[in-house]
C-alpha cells in the first residue's frame, strides 16, 4: 500500500475507447478505474492482463501496465507476472468464451493454486468479437451462427467452477450497477488469494438483453438479491421478500404473517457451503440472481502460491546456497551432438 492519491481520470489512458455504443464494457472499465483510484496503490504497481475478445481490449484503456496476450492464456502469463513480482496488483481481464472455453484449464489451475490474482470475467453469454457464436454460458437451445438449430450444451456456471477449483473469493455484479461493481472490485483487490468476479455484461449487438430477466431496471429489485455480510437476505422493491433455509434447501418467501425479517437467513461470506448453494439456486425468475460477495476465505486461511514459493526458495538457498546457472545447465544428463 502506498500514499498515492488518485481520481478515476488518473487511470484513463490516452487511447480512444472503442466498443459498440451501449456496450456494458464501458461501465466495467469505469468501475475498475474507480476501484483502482480508491485502492491507494501506485499506478505502476497495477497490471492488467487480457486474452482475446471484446473484454480484452481493456488494458489499452487503463493507464497502468498491461498485456494483451493470446486466446485463453491470460492466466498463465498473469501468473508469471505475479510470481516474478508478488508486490504487483495483477488483474486478469477475460470473457465467458476466452476464460471458460479455450482458457478453461488455465482458469481452473489459477484458482486451485491460490495465486493472488484477480480474475474479472465479462459474461455476455455469447462470443461477441467473432460475431455471435454460442459460448459456454449460453442457455440450452440458443440459436446462433454456430448453433443454427439450437445449442445442446448444458450451461456452465462460472461461480460453481471457481469454487470447485478452489477460489478463495467469489463475487458477482451487474454492468448497470457501477457502485456495486466498484465495491466488489475493491473487496477483491484487498483479498489475499485467488479472486473471481463475474460481471453480467450486455452485448447490445449479438445478445442484447440476455440478462434482462434480472438486470432490467424495472424488475431488478424483485429479481436480484444484494448480499451483505451479517445482514438478512431480504430483497424486492418493497423489501417484502427473503430467503430462508428449509432443511438443506434455500427458498424464497414473502414477509407477512408467517415470516418476519428475523426468520430470514443471514449472509455469511465466510461460509463456503452457503456460497455453493447460492450459486446453484440463482436462476431468475424462480430464485433471485445473487450479487455482491458470495464467498471470501478468512485471511490467513490458505497460504498464497507466491508466498509458499518464496518460502521454498529461502529454504533451498539456506541449504544449498544461491547456486550457479552454468553449473545447473551442465549438470545431470547431458548429450554431446556431433
Amino acid at each position: 500500500m502506498s500514499e498515492a492519491c488518485y481520481t478515476r481520470k488518473d487511470f484513463c489512458s490516452d487511447q480512444e475507447v472503442k466498443w459498440c455504443p451501449g456496450c456494458g464494457d464501458y461501465v466495467i472499465l469505469a468501475s475498475l478505474q474507480q476501484a483502482m483510484a480508491q485502492s491507494g496503490k501506485k499506478k505502476e504497481d497495477v497490471v492488467c492482463v487480457s486474452g482475446i475478445g471484446c473484454s480484452s481490449r481493456l488494458p489499452y484503456y487503463m493507464d497502468t501496465y498491461g498485456l494483451h496476450t493470446i486466446h485463453g492464456r491470460a492466466p498463465a502469463i498473469a501468473s508469471g507476472v505475479k510470481l516474478s513480482n508478488p508486490n504487483l496488483s495483477v488483474w486478469i481481464i477475460t470473457g465467458d468464451g476466452d476464460g471458460l472455453s479455450i482458457g478453461g484449464n488455465h482458469f481452473i489451475h489459477t484458482m486451485r493454486r491460490n495465486i493472488n490474482l484477480k480474475v474479472l470475467m465479462f459474461n455476455n453469454q455469447i462470443y461477441g468479437l467473432t460475431k455471435g457464436q454460442y459460448s459456454p454460458t449460453s442457455e440450452m437451445g440458443k440459436v446462433t451462427k454456430s448453433t443454427p438449430y439450437g445449442s445442446l450444451d448444458r450451461v456452465f456456471r462460472p461461480g460453481q467452477l471457481a469454487l470447485g477449483a478452489g477460489a478463495t473469493f467469489l463475487a458477482k455484479a451487474l454492468d448497470n450497477d457501477p457502485k456495486g461493481m466498484t465495491e466488489v472490485m475493491i473487496a477483491a483487490d484487498n483479498h489475499e488469494g485467488s479472486s473471481f468476479i463475474e460481471v453480467y455484461q450486455n452485448c447490445v449487438i449479438f445478445n442484447d438483453k440476455a440478462h434482462d430477466t434480472f438486470a432490467n431496471r424495472t424488475s431488478r429489485a424483485d429479481m436480484t438479491l444484494m448480499l451483505e455480510h451479517g445482514k438478512p437476505m431480504i430483497f424486492g422493491k418493497d423489501k417484502n421478500k427473503g430467503i430462508v433455509l428449509k432443511g438443506l434447501n434455500l427458498e424464497v418467501v414473502e414477509l407477512g404473517d408467517q415470516y418476519k425479517e428475523a426468520d430470514l437467513l443471514v449472509h455469511d461470506k465466510y461460509n463456503e457451503n452457503l456460497a455453493y448453494m447460492l450459486v446453484q439456486k440463482s436462476d431468475p425468475p424462480n430464485f433471485p440472481m445473487v450479487l455482491g460477495v458470495l464467498y471470501e476465505e478468512r485471511q490467513g486461511g490458505s497460504a498464497t502460491y507466491e508466498n509458499m514459493m518464496e518460502e521454498q526458495l529461502k529454504t533451498v538457498k539456506a541449504k544449498k546456497g544461491t547456486g550457479n546457472f552454468k553449473e545447473l545447465l551442465y549438470s545431470g544428463d547431458t548429450w554431446t551432438v556431433k
